[in-house]
């Protein structure tokens, strides 16, 4: 399997994706004309060509027949060009000596605290190859990527995950919320935060701190929450060092992690090494390797030992990522420590 930067030929793959994902992958909206404008902003900004504020790097996961199966994604410098929102979740206490009355009330704070961080987003693996490593590597890639060009990323990173909602669209969050500003179901307001109207939703939204006991149980009981289908994403971007700091989203409630870059384990120990050819040997481990490019990136896990500043790998990896015996590579191990198993490897029907 092979991560690569998508390309524009990609967007008929893409697309059937983004039909598989359903509501809630905004940033991967099912939607020809976006997807396309989303592809040529996606090859400037991994040409080099875009400042922060408006690179997007979006990755592909290869099958074995070079079929797309997956995608994944990093915004270098979200809301530069327009505001990035977030439910900040504090508390509010009122409390009278006389009346002898002491309440704690949790209270939702609009923010654009996130502004400027890299945010990942568009993580998305066709369910038929949720298993082995794939999971790990489509998200783990991102990483390693902004490891190796670390002057184009922020100094924070941030991944939204998906909120709580049913089959039919149905968001608790939204609907004791959102809707009371828009006359629109979660389904519509989802699919039009994908196509860039996010932050006028936003905006129409209230300024003022918002008590929690004003909604509904069942929305109070959504905000922090995490999609089901968003588990496994979440267990490897926590395994990697991010964490959750008390913001959700403005729409489904569902939870931003974040971390510094120099605390993600894939980033922090990724090294540049000597590729070697021959036979790692029962000592191998799996290791995530780069082989340095940028707009030609090419990452995959594979089977490697590290050995007097080599990464000695089989002749197919060398050959997956066009890259030959002596040429640099950039590598970290796929896990960080012994007997973890992956979130994502779920049974193929």
């Amino acid at each position: 399997m092979l991560v690569r930067a998508a390309r524009t030929e990609d967007l008929p793959a893409l697309l059937q994706l983004a039909l598989e994902a359903g509501s809630g992958l905004t940033s991967l909206p099912a939607s020809d004309e976006r997807l396309g404008r989303r592809l040529q902003t996606v090859a400037a900004s991994f040409a080099g060509e875009l400042p922060a504020a408006d690179a997007d790097y979006l990755f592909v996961l290869e099958d074995e027949h070079g079929q797309v199966v997956g995608t994944s994604g990093v915004l270098a410098a979200a809301g530069l060009r327009e505001p990035w929102y977030s439910y900040r979740m504090g508390l509010t206490v009122t409390a009278s000596r006389e009346l002898s009355v002491y309440r704690q009330q949790p209270t939702l704070f609009l923010t654009n605290d996130l502004t400027g961080a890299s945010a990942l987003c568009s993580l998305y693996l066709s369910l038929p190859h949720r298993h082995s490593v794939n999971g790990r590597l489509l998200s783990k890639a991102r990483f390693i990527h902004m490891a190796e060009f670390a002057t184009d990323f922020a100094p924070r990173v941030i991944a939204e995950m998906r909120g709580l909602s049913d089959r039919q669209g149905r968001s608790p969050f939204w609907d004791s919320l959102g809707q009371h500003f828009f006359r629109m179901d979660f389904a519509h307001a989802d699919y039009l935060t994908g196509t860039g109207s996010k932050a006028f939703i936003a905006e129409m939204m209230p300024k003022f701190p918002l008590y929690a006991c004003f909604l509904s149980q069942e929305a109070r009981d959504a905000m922090g929450r995490v999609h089901p289908d968003s588990e496994p994403a979440l267990a490897m971007l926590t395994e990697e060092g991010l964490q959750y700091q008390g913001y959700i989203d403005i729409f489904d409630g569902g939870i931003t992690i974040e971390a510094p870059p120099g605390q993600i384990r894939s980033i922090r120990e990724s090294q540049q090494l000597v590729l070697a050819v021959g036979t790692p040997g029962d000592e191998a481990q799996t290791y995530l390797v780069h082989n340095r490019g940028r707009a030609d990136c090419r990452i995959t896990a594979a089977p490697g030992r590290i050995a007097a500043g080599t990464l000695v790998v089989a002749a197919q990896t060398a050959e997956l990522l066009r890259v030959r015996a002596g040429t640099p590579v950039r590598a970290v191990a796929l896990v960080g420590g012994p007997g973890v198993a992956d979130p994502y490897a779920v049974a193929a029907p």
